[in-house]
């Protein structure tokens, strides 16, 4: 495995989140806490209280390294994305893996280089887990509802008071996350992270010691 150090554009995977059936999250969180000891750190049993159409759960479990975070949908007037996603994947399926960046900002301009396409504005916030800088991509699957897509985020979290001081007074205003899913699959916006076009047709992986 490589050294970790900041020339990389990728430190860690920040967390993993999987979708899970609402009758389900209570014994998936019995799983992930009682087998694995995981720490449940956050319990959010609707995300979106005030939406007549749908809402999510989110409870989040910390690993110390890591966290998973358990979503269920909570259909209303309408189907929620979480549920939607269930339908196509199964229950316990990994809707997206966060992966965490040294520099958000110099990653997105990275992305852009390789004409990778992000779903919406950079979000500054905090969660269980501290604070924050996110952004989330396309999906991956161009034949698939946004809703039922799976797709990369890329956090940044401050490892000093310092970059904690420059997160926080970098905010930018944008939609949150399941907003952002909900006017894709309005719009049915199946563009994807990536169309592979910058690939060199005479490329081939080499393994790295």
């Amino acid at each position: 495995m490589r050294d970790t150090n900041k020339s990389s554009v990728i430190k860690k995977i920040d967390h993993v989140a999987y979708a899970v059936r609402l009758e389900t999250i209570k014994k998936w969180a019995w799983f992930h806490t009682v087998m694995e000891d995981g720490k449940l750190i956050q319990k959010i049993d609707d995300v979106r209280p005030n939406d007549p159409d749908s809402s999510m759960m989110l409870w989040c479990i910390n690993y110390g390294t890591f966290g998973i975070a358990l979503v269920a949908g909570i259909d209303r007037k309408k189907e929620s994305q979480v549920t939607s996603f269930i339908k196509k994947h199964g229950d316990h399926a990994v809707q997206h893996v966060a992966y965490d960046t040294y520099n958000l900002e110099s990653f997105r301009e990275r992305l852009k280089e390789f004409n990778g396409k992000l779903r919406g504005d950079v979000l500054i916030g905090k969660d269980a887990f501290g604070i924050y800088k996110q952004v989330f991509g396309k999906g991956y699957d161009a034949e698939k509802d946004p809703a039922q897509a799976c797709f990369p985020e890329y956090v940044q979290r401050p490892a000093t008071k310092e970059e904690e001081a420059e997160i926080t007074f970098s905010q930018r205003a944008g939609k949150g996350f399941y907003q952002q899913i909900e006017d894709a699959s309005e719009k049915k916006d199946t563009e994807t992270l990536l169309g592979f076009l910058s690939i060199p047709s005479d490329w081939e992986p080499i393994v790295i010691e």
